[in-house]
């Protein structure tokens, strides 16, 4: 809405303007189509065609205002909820099954699964999600915080990014596991059928002692607050625990897997 928004403010001064869209996109650098596209918010108005309209309608910057409601968003829709949570949270329960959590990735792992994402997103959007997941990682440096994360064997074998850059992950989940709010562990595939089959979620406390807990899919994002469904989810997650390795032998097998 903010792209269709700003797209008809730039149409709407440009015909008050008597100026031609094949005269803007001709002075901005840009075909008539990719105007059009801007002006009827199919595309992100760029910042080029924003300082070009505003200059040549005469807008004495009321259209370049527009550009810092423009920014591509850090995070997606159905995960900001979430976002709220674990940023006030005391605790944090993380269970994954085939990739590795966001808290624990490296900036490498990330800006590939950021690039690769279906359908594709412009490279300023992935910079900005990149940066955002980042920033996210302080949380682990609170000491205050508990952070707990069971990871199923699956996550440590795909190998996002090449073989040199899963190697240099599982180097960087050996250091994160070192810190003392920090535990880390495996769930072996040799389980066979197991508590956690039904996909992965967090179960996170606040210091108000609330309790959430998310479910994420392909294209859904849930933040449960209802008391049975996250008593349902603490009771397999605390059997996922008991299923998993310890910390020392999950240390151990992210170890042999960095050097295969």
């Amino acid at each position: 809405m903010a792209w269709r928004l700003c797209g008809n403010q730039v149409k709407l001064w440009r015909m008050d303007a008597g100026v031609s869209r094949e005269a803007l996109g001709q002075e901005a650098g840009y075909g008539y189509e990719t105007v059009k596209s801007m002006e009827q918010g199919r595309r992100r108005p760029s910042q080029r065609l924003l300082e070009v309209a505003d200059e040549m309608c005469g807008a004495n910057g009321k259209l370049l205002a527009a550009r810092n409601y423009l920014q591509p968003e850090r995070f997606v829709p159905r995960v900001r909820d979430y976002m709220a949570a674990e940023a006030e949270a005391i605790a944090v329960h993380w269970y994954e099954t085939v990739l590795i959590p966001g808290l624990l990735q490296t900036e490498e792992y990330a800006r590939v699964l950021m690039a690769q994402h279906c359908p594709p997103v412009d490279d300023e959007t992935v910079e900005e999600r990149v940066a955002a997941r980042l920033e996210r990682q302080g949380l682990l440096a609170k000491t205050t915080v508990l952070f707990s994360f069971v990871l199923y064997e699956a996550a440590l074998r795909t190998l996002v990014g090449g073989r040199e850059a899963m190697r240099r992950q599982l180097d960087h989940l050996l250091e994160v596991g070192n810190a003392r709010n920090v535990s880390l562990q495996v769930l072996p595939a040799r389980h066979g059928v197991y508590a956690g089959l039904g996909g992965p979620f967090v179960l996170l406390e606040n210091a108000e002692l609330e309790r959430h807990a998310f479910e994420e899919g392909q294209e859904t994002g849930v933040l449960h607050t209802d008391p049975e469904r996250i008593s349902n989810l603490t009771k397999r997650h605390a059997m996922i625990r008991m299923q998993a390795l310890s910390a020392e032998e999950s240390a151990g097998l992210i170890r042999k897997l960095a050097e295969e």
